[in-house]
């Protein structure tokens, strides 16, 4: 049940309804309710793939309880390293464990030792990434003794398994969501019309802008070898605002949503395309993740302690296995070692922590530097999201390569039957909009707020129509 499909347009309002007026008496009915429909939401997938949500669920909460309970350092241990094992191991077994057989065996294959792997045909649980770290920082805090072990199953089921986040993301922490969770929520009017107008206005990301852009990125990365330099270059941008708008398009939703059951969730995205450095983009750019492998992985290997080979060699790590988190494909791998690369001369020259603030533009010589800055770490961000993109690495090197010897700047008319001049229009307004938009909630909210939702929905109904992209691109992750 996708976010942007029909049976969604029923359920949330039918869930909202019976959540205020049926199940509001207490926290206690509040959160059962809202477990039960997240649990139904998560079989609408495929219910088979509940019982493994219910397993790490259930092994995290009994860990989480048995860690803090345990008054020897050996048997915290124990507990602690379960869960750990468990939870990575299932993650393992359905995400990676066909990629290593295969690797495996396409090595042996290489030496001349004849292999044929053994494969898993099962499918990835969707999710399954994003509520396994759920479950890990959570173990992880209580072993750190950062947090008190959740005693209410329900309560902490619902930290895990809740709906607009179950599966893909935000990645939640139980310092952030869990209080809110024990609370008893009362409906807030302004709070419901934010979560409305920020849902609008995901839905605009997603069907105007990455499901448009989705339908010529694909054209033209499926049959790259006839296309010319400027249709790469376009296939690369497009791609670009395909991710980034169905992404943040789906954190906005899942956001909106919350705020309609008066919950906050973290901010995933804060306007990474508009980043004058590396670093800058990966503060702004699925934020719940970087700041997850900040905490959980760089700092615990030393992050920027130590000599500057340590530095680096954890700034290889959390980028390499960020990207491996991605997807079980060399290309993500070679994704997160391309923005390790990107990454270097900002920590060897000490500036990964300039741009903190958010950027502006005046009638001034630095605004120039500063509009240059931004166009080429979005021009590097791109060429990166080639290879996220590709299906293989030499396809990706390929793809490069004809951008620069094709020399072809011609318009190509694509399979599609669609020029693309409009569409570079649509994403020059949608990139004035999110310029102008740095400082609010979201774009459609402050004065002619109902005029612009009701241009929001026409673009939804009018575009929405003809895209050939439906799903979400995180989904698979």
């Amino acid at each position: 049940m996708f976010f942007n499909s029909l049976p969604f347009a029923v359920f949330l309002p039918v869930v909202f309804l019976l959540y205020w007026f049926i199940f509001s008496k207490t926290k206690d009915t509040q959160n059962a309710f809202l477990v039960v429909v997240s649990y139904y939401f998560y079989s609408c997938w495929d219910w088979r793939f509940l019982f493994l949500l219910l397993f790490s669920t259930f092994l995290c909460y009994f860990t989480g309880i048995q860690i803090e309970k345990s008054t020897q350092e050996k048997s915290r241990k124990f507990w602690f390293w379960l869960s750990i094992v468990f939870n990575l191991g299932f993650l393992g077994i359905f995400k990676y464990y066909n990629f290593f057989a295969f690797s495996f065996s396409e090595a042996l294959n290489t030496i001349g030792i004849h292999s044929s792997p053994l494969l898993l045909d099962v499918i990835l649980p969707v999710g399954i990434s994003f509520y396994t770290f759920h479950g890990l920082s959570y173990v992880i805090d209580i072993y750190y003794k950062r947090i008190n072990s959740e005693k209410d199953v329900i309560d902490y089921a619902l930290f895990v398994s809740y709906f607009p986040l179950l599966v893909a993301g935000p990645i939640e922490r139980a310092t952030h969501l869990l209080p809110q969770v024990k609370l008893k929520r009362s409906f807030d009017f302004e709070k419901a019309k934010e979560g409305v107008y920020q849902i609008i206005w995901g839905l605009v990301k997603k069907v105007v802008i990455a499901d448009t852009c989705a339908t010529y990125a694909n054209a033209i990365f499926d049959n790259y070898t006839s296309m010319n330099s400027l249709s790469l270059i376009l296939g690369a941008v497009y791609f670009a605002f395909q991710i980034y708008g169905d992404f943040s398009g789906y954190s906005d939703m899942a956001l909106g949503m919350s705020k309609l059951f008066g919950l906050d969730l973290l901010r995933n995205f804060n306007y990474p395309y508009f980043s004058r450095d590396i670093a800058e983009f990966w503060r702004r750019w699925h934020i719940s993740l970087s700041s997850w492998f900040r905490d959980y992985l760089y700092i615990p290997l030393g992050g920027s302690r130590g000599s500057k080979l340590k530095q680096v060699r954890n700034v290889f790590i959390i980028f390499v296995v960020s990207g491996f988190w991605h997807g079980a494909n060399w290309t993500f791998l070679a994704w997160g070692f391309i923005n390790a690369l990107y990454f270097l001369p900002s920590l060897l020259l000490g500036t990964n922590r300039n741009n903190m603030e958010t950027a502006e533009l005046h009638w001034d010589f630095n605004s120039i530097k500063v509009f240059f800055n931004i166009l080429a770490t979005f021009t590097i961000t791109c060429v990166a999201w080639i290879f996220f993109r590709a299906k293989s690495i030499n396809i990706a090197f390929d793809y490069i390569g004809k951008i620069f010897t094709d020399g072809t700047f011609t318009s190509q008319f694509l399979q599609n039957q669609r020029y693309s001049y409009e569409l570079l229009l649509l994403v020059l307004t949608f990139v004035l909009v999110e310029w102008n938009s740095r400082f609010k909630i979201e774009p459609i909210s402050g004065k002619y707020s109902w005029l612009k939702m009701a241009l929001c929905l026409l673009a939804i109904i009018a575009l929405g129509t003809y895209a050939d992209y439906k799903e979400f691109i995180y989904f698979q992750f």
